[in-house]
């Protein structure tokens, strides 16, 4: 009895100290609420699905296609399910050096994200320099 507590002891530290090295993983609310995107990581690097939509259909009650992507064999993909954060790396308390792909322009931009808490994740995209950007605030769906 004292060994399966000891080892369920064990495995509750362990989890409690991976979720704490691994804050960015989970499930995030853009700040508009039209979207949210589940962060997971994939070896290294950190990547976003978009795994839910208020609006997830067009006009015509079909799923909305990523019509505006600027390769055309990629514009009958639906936006539901789209990874929309690519190759992020930590470097601290920022993750860096990613791509963030906006469907409703068909436009990808460099992207840094930065926790705030443990609840608030700054998005910020940019064209060439960060200065040149802007920042959305996610909030972690619970």
């Amino acid at each position: 009895m004292k060994k399966m507590i000891m080892t369920l002891v064990m495995l509750l530290t362990t989890i409690a100290i991976f979720a704490q090295t691994e804050p960015i993983l989970g499930k995030w609310q853009n700040s508009s609420g039209e979207g949210r995107i589940e962060i997971f990581k994939k070896g290294d690097h950190y990547f976003g699905k978009l795994y839910w939509l208020k609006e997830p259909n067009n006009d015509q009650g079909q799923p909305k296609k990523d019509i505006k992507n600027p390769d055309k064999n990629l514009q009958s993909r639906n936006v539901l399910g789209l990874e929309i954060l690519t190759n992020f790396t930590k470097d601290g308390s920022t993750f860096g050096g990613g791509k963030i792909y906006d469907p409703k322009t068909g436009k990808t931009y460099s992207c840094k994200m930065t926790l705030q808490g443990t609840d608030k994740l700054d998005i910020r995209g940019y064209v060439g320099v960060s200065l040149f950007g802007r920042t959305d605030v996610w909030t972690r769906v619970k």
